[in-house]
């Protein structure tokens, strides 16, 4: 008499068992064979659990034994060559990915699965399949910038060293305008969110102005020292600094992480700082904003306050601003910057080499 294999959870292992077996998204088959390591954990035998759950004793006696063996990875993954073999040969296969890759549709500038089952006469569904197998998604596009900053390993190395090892007794500021910040009003109210149905804004607005926000994100304990202006000229920006200054204990030196706009490098703003020796300027290079981690803040300000915002003038814009600024600044969370400079060099180089022209001959 066979005896089945003895199954021996940890509560790891139990937790993610409940889980995959009751998850809406994972796979029916993994949810299948969840259910019978649970029970056989519980010292049933394979005829009951067969009996239980409606499989077959060999099915339960199958992936009992699997998980018995490999634990987790065991019921995972199938065998290799199970399942429906592919109906189309490899050439074919081979053939749509190149297709993808390398032409685009007679006055288009993508694929789709459409307009690819009909160039290689195959059903959509074959296309769609071909593509997750090879990680192909023609109708997604990212955009990107590499910097061609002459400067760009020290200013880098410069920026990414304030970030993981901040000078001593100095306060290391991540300084940006968020310029031409819209006070937009609906033309008519949304709907609230209700069960069943999502909130509704109209897509059509009107404008009632804009505002400029200056931000320093102090990088060790993530506190933002921030003022609305109407513009962003030098006369705006001498005014932030001098309120950085104000805002900041005077026996500590303020390093300041700034991009390269003209502002922060007029003639009148070099002068006060000639006579403030404790503000140092650090510039990220040209093309390179996500070096400057405020460009995260106002990330999170425009999803969480501004994107569904409904201002009806521009102090009631500010207002908005600033109330959201004081609750953040009540419970503030320091961004942490994990990416080692020579991480990014590598990505840089490896990124021009690939936009670097192929040397052709005549």
């Amino acid at each position: 008499m066979r005896i089945a294999a003895p199954v021996q959870l940890t509560d790891a292992d139990r937790t993610w068992l409940k889980k995959m077996a009751q998850s809406a998204t994972a796979p029916r088959r993994l949810g299948e064979r969840c259910r019978i390591v649970l029970l056989a954990a519980e010292g049933q035998r394979n005829e009951e659990i067969a009996a239980a759950l409606g499989f077959s004793v060999m099915k339960v006696g199958r992936w009992r034994t699997r998980f018995a063996k490999a634990g987790r990875s065991g019921i995972e993954r199938d065998e290799p060559g199970r399942g429906r073999k592919p109906t189309y040969p490899a050439e074919v296969r081979q053939m749509m990915v190149q297709k993808t890759t390398r032409s685009t549709p007679p006055g288009q500038t993508h694929w789709s699965r459409t307009t690819m089952a009909k160039a290689m006469d195959l059903s959509p569904s074959t296309v769609g399949r071909v593509w997750r197998e090879h990680g192909l998604k023609p109708h997604l596009m990212r955009t990107f910038k590499v910097s061609n900053d002459p400067h760009f390993v020290e200013k880098l190395e410069d920026i990414v060293g304030l970030y993981l090892h901040a000078p001593e007794h100095a306060i290391v500021l991540c300084c940006d305008e968020k310029s031409q910040v819209q006070a937009l009003d609906r033309t008519q109210p949304g709907l609230p969110l209700k069960k069943g149905r999502a909130g509704t804004m109209t897509h059509d607005y009107v404008r009632h102005g804009t505002t400029t926000l200056f931000a320093a994100l102090n990088v060790a304990d993530g506190k933002v020292i921030a003022q609305c202006q109407p513009r962003h000229r030098h006369q705006e920006w001498l005014k932030f600094l001098q309120q950085l200054d104000a805002q900041t204990p005077a026996e500590r030196d303020l390093h300041l992480i700034l991009d390269n706009y003209a502002t922060h490098k007029h003639p009148k703003v070099k002068a006060w700082l000639a006579k403030h020796p404790r503000f140092h300027l650090h510039f990220t290079p040209t093309s390179a904003s996500w070096l400057n981690m405020v460009e995260r803040f106002f990330r999170d300000l425009t999803e969480k306050r501004l994107r569904r915002g409904v201002f009806h003038s521009v102090p009631h814009l500010v207002a908005a601003l600033e109330e959201y600024l004081v609750h953040y600044n009540d419970e503030p969370t320091p961004f942490v910057w994990t990416a080692k400079a020579s991480d990014i060099l590598m990505k840089v180089k490896r990124a021009r080499k690939k936009l670097r022209p192929k040397n052709t001959t005549c």
